[in-house]
């Protein structure tokens, strides 16, 4: 297996950078493209910007009513029932979907959860590793049949992969629950996924990668208080924004180009920030003050066969077994 040095290699894009710019001169005319959670935040944008250059997008959903309004405006998009956190519906959602014997041509891992109360969803997991991770893998795996040679799947993860490794010993918080670390396994096994995932797909010449958006005001935060936003250093005690959040259609712009972009051709499963390859940084930087780069441990190929191998134990679906 062969894999990509993870470092910059100078794109002409960054972290101001719109996902109406990246995909400036692409044409998707004729291509099919699956957005999860692609009606809010950075998703909708996403949505935007790839039916503006041609794609029909599908927007799997869990509030249906609530996408179909948020899209109305959107030409080109149809929304489908999926919850993420319950594999029944996920294969449910898959079945419908290959019956239709439509192919798809990018597949973009979007929806997710950050820093929920403590949640038990399925046989007692995680929430967030269930859904962020689990029901991604699920899906994709469920799809695998429909993917077109020559696609790319993009999941979407995010610095917070700083704040936890794959807790192998302890996957589910069973001996107690923190959030944040929760968060950052969850974000963690999207890196590993895009990994091995780029390297199982090496046959139909799918490549995978992996995002990082950036910081941006969307409805993920909405599971933190008030309080929590201060201590972390967001906003002061009035409800003032004090660090520079990039705008949703900023946020957007990595996934479109990692999505998209023909200076990726042969560069999958790396990890991406502000439009561009990340450069590594030492598993033992801290989140306090290293604001960027991919840890070794989200990027490991020996601990991307061992997810890989658990996820499918777990979920019961494996396209490569």
């Amino acid at each position: 297996m062969t894999t990509t040095a993870q470092h910059k290699i100078g794109t002409g894009f960054g972290a101001d950078s719109t996902a109406a710019e990246v995909i400036a001169g692409i044409d998707l005319t004729g291509k099919l493209a699956l957005v999860t959670g692609g009606y809010s935040g950075i998703g909708i944008e996403t949505t935007r910007a790839l039916v503006n250059a041609g794609a029909r997008v599908v927007v799997p959903a869990r509030r249906v009513d609530v996408a179909r309004e948020a899209l109305s405006e959107i030409a080109g998009v149809e929304v489908d029932e999926l919850d993420l956190g319950d594999l029944d519906s996920v294969r449910a959602f898959a079945e419908r979907f290959l019956a239709t014997g439509r192919t798809l041509d990018l597949v973009i891992n979007n929806a997710g959860v950050m820093a929920c109360p403590e949640t038990r969803i399925g046989p007692g997991w995680e929430a967030q590793f269930a859904t962020n991770h689990l029901g991604h893998f699920a899906l994709v795996n469920r799809l695998w049949p429909a993917v077109a040679d020559g696609a790319r799947v993009v999941a979407l993860s995010s610095r917070g992969h700083f704040f936890s490794p794959i807790r192998w010993d302890d996957l589910q918080f069973e001996q107690g629950y923190d959030k944040w670390a929760a968060y950052g396994q969850a974000k963690t096994a999207n890196v590993l996924f895009a990994t091995k995932l780029n390297q199982l797909g090496a046959a139909k010449n799918v490549q995978a990668f992996a995002v990082h958006p950036g910081g941006i005001w969307t409805p993920l935060q909405r599971h933190l208080s008030q309080e929590e936003k201060i201590e972390r250093g967001w906003i002061d005690q009035d409800g003032n924004v004090l660090v520079k959040f990039k705008s949703p259609e900023q946020g957007a712009a990595t996934t479109v180009f990692a999505a998209t972009s023909p200076q990726l051709d042969g560069l999958g499963g790396v990890y991406l920030e502000d439009c561009d390859l990340a450069d590594s940084v030492p598993v033992d930087a801290d989140p306090a003050t290293t604001w960027a780069g991919v840890k070794a441990y989200a990027i490991d190929p020996e601990q991307a066969d061992r997810l890989w191998t658990l996820s499918a134990e777990m979920t019961g679906v494996n396209a490569f077994a």
